[in-house]
């Protein structure tokens, strides 16, 4: 079962528990955040200080909206502002606080605070292509395997939590990208024109106990979302900011 198809979770959970011998059905929507304010194209990775945007601000009521029917026992985000805002209104609606997990961070990136694009920005300098040597680890920031360690983490932490019921966590698109990559047996490199993590995407996770069993994609804001931005979108110039 997906963890989008619209089932009332309440019912559908007592059925699932029954079916599989007892244990508890868990559903962890991890979001990204929506659209940052961020008109200079900075790539802002972890640096403080980025919002969202008021379209931005529309995603996350969106989110909330969606979900607003769903049986939501915990909401938690990285501690950056802009998945921190896009929390609040899931949380809101659901008479919840926003917990924080570090584990839920942006990936780390040394063109962090520059622009980087394809024929502009950091990539021009000779001194930066230090940086590119290797793109399957990646060399130019934290290892696809460490984020998928650290997402993990708070993946298994927020279902611990919601046990049962169902939990958010909002996040950033490449350790999100990453984690599903890794719960889907794919490679862990990739091209990031192909990530299918959308602004103010749910990838759903459901689990039997302590074992997935599923994982779903929806996308509540889409009609939202600039159509360069949506996920499989080609740009040949979009790193110029962060996710």
């Amino acid at each position: 079962m997906s963890a989008a198809d619209g089932t009332a979770p309440g019912r559908e959970a007592g059925r699932r528990e029954r079916d599989t011998g007892g244990q508890a059905v868990t559903v962890v929507h991890v979001m990204r955040h929506g659209e940052v304010e961020n008109p200079d194209g900075v790539l802002y990775g972890r640096l403080p200080g980025y919002h969202l945007s008021d379209l931005g601000r529309r995603m996350a009521d969106r989110v909330a909206e969606h979900l607003a029917g769903r049986d939501i026992a915990y909401v938690v985000a990285s501690p950056l502002e802009r998945a921190q805002e896009s929390a609040a209104p899931i949380a809101k609606a659901h008479g919840l606080d926003v917990a924080s997990d570090e584990d839920l961070i942006e990936a780390d990136n040394v063109f962090q605070g520059r622009t980087v694009g394809v024929g502009d920005g950091a990539l021009r300098r000779p001194a930066n292509w230090r940086h590119l040597f290797n793109p399957f680890r990646p060399s130019w920031g934290e290892s696809y395997v460490h984020q998928v360690q650290r997402m993990r983490a708070a993946l298994d932490a927020a279902r611990d939590a919601a046990r049962g019921h169902e939990a958010v966590c909002v996040s950033h698109q490449l350790p999100i990208w990453t984690l599903r990559s890794f719960v889907e047996r794919r490679r862990l490199w990739h091209d990031p024109r192909r990530r299918q993590c959308t602004l103010a995407s749910l990838t759903s996770f459901t689990f039997e106990g302590d074992k997935i069993v599923s994982v779903g994609y929806t996308e509540p804001a889409r009609d939202l979302v600039p159509p360069h931005l949506r996920a499989g979108a080609k740009s040949a110039g979009g790193g110029g900011r962060g996710a």
